[in-house]
């Protein structure tokens, strides 16, 4: 076993960013989280991690917004690689170096995909060979996010968003994405939810049938009239511009438009790849946000990438 780790020089690993076609929030359970019902999408603007030897566990991160990625114990890819080595019991150091391209505090769970391809990574550089089933029980630990980021594709998530059902969706969906260069905090967009929202029922998945239909039709249309986000009020209370970029992507013809997650990232629905793009320079031009981003999805979730030596 010591001669193959130390045959792994370099462990690379790939994970995507989210949309949620769906968001309904529910109540706070007693353990502060609110209960939720979710349809997640996983798209193709990727996070990369990059594991390497390092006497211990430590953490660099480059790539848009960096600067803004914490890199103490708030930062979920090094917490991953240290829950990992306490689960396993293992002494060895890692060095994680994170690629970031999911926009920071968007939205778009990039810290969960951190964590997700930081536990795979680890797992695969240091041999620990743990099944997936394992792992995902790790990830449910480290954020609501993070379990669907290990599997991708389109998901139905219910509990704190953890627990995961695999939904059936057909053909290709195109995005486009409007960024802001000021993140929103996702604790602040829930508290502004609770003011605004003092007794929320409890989500009911019956609510989500016409949307796994639309999906399992492979019908973009029905798609994006159906799109919701219960969070849409409080992220508008908070980022007020997002009326203006949510229009503009309206009338640029998007199939549907919905603030992804907590916010403030706008993520506009394309009749085709060629549509993303136009929906993507309406939002440029008009100067209602600070960059763009296109992606297709449904996509796999972690994986490690071809080359990663010694695998």
């Amino acid at each position: 076993m010591t001669d193959l780790r130390l045959a792994r020089r370099e462990v690379r690993v790939r994970a995507p960013g989210k949309v949620n076609l769906s968001l309904r929030v529910g109540p706070r359970d007693i353990d502060g989280y609110h209960r939720l019902g979710t349809v997640f999408q996983a798209v193709s603007v990727y996070e990369e991690v990059t594991a390497r030897p390092a006497e211990a566990i430590r953490l660099t991160v480059s790539g848009p917004a960096a600067d803004h990625v914490p890199l103490g114990e708030d930062n979920l890819a090094l917490r991953a690689a240290r829950l990992l080595a306490a689960h396993t019991g293992t002494d060895e150091g890692v060095h994680l170096r994170v690629t970031k391209a999911v926009p920071v505090a968007g939205g778009m769970a990039g810290g969960s995909a951190d964590a997700a391809a930081a536990l795979l990574a680890c797992d695969a550089f240091w041999g620990t060979g743990l099944p997936r089933e394992e792992l995902a029980e790790l990830a449910g630990s480290l954020g609501a996010d993070v379990p669907f980021l290990l599997s991708g594709q389109t998901a139905v998530g219910t509990g704190r968003g953890d627990v995961l059902t695999p939904a059936l969706s057909r053909g290709e969906y195109h995005w486009a994405f409007g960024i802001r260069a000021d993140g929103l905090s996702t604790p602040r967009v829930f508290e502004e939810f609770d003011r605004a929202t003092p007794d929320p029922p409890v989500p009911d998945l019956g609510s989500e049938v016409p949307l796994l239909q639309a999906l399992r039709a492979g019908d973009p249309g029905a798609v994006g009239a159906l799109l919701h986000n219960d969070l849409h009020d409080a992220a508008v209370e908070l980022c007020p511009d997002l009326v203006e970029t949510l229009a503009v992507a309206e009338d640029a013809g998007a199939l549907g438009v919905v603030i992804s997650g907590s916010g403030p990232t706008v993520a506009a629905l394309g009749r085709s790849r060629q549509h993303a793009l136009a929906l993507a320079a309406a939002m440029t031009a008009a100067g209602v946000v600070d960059s763009v981003l296109t992606a297709s999805g449904p996509v796999h979730g972690a994986r490690v990438l071809a080359g990663s030596d010694g695998l």
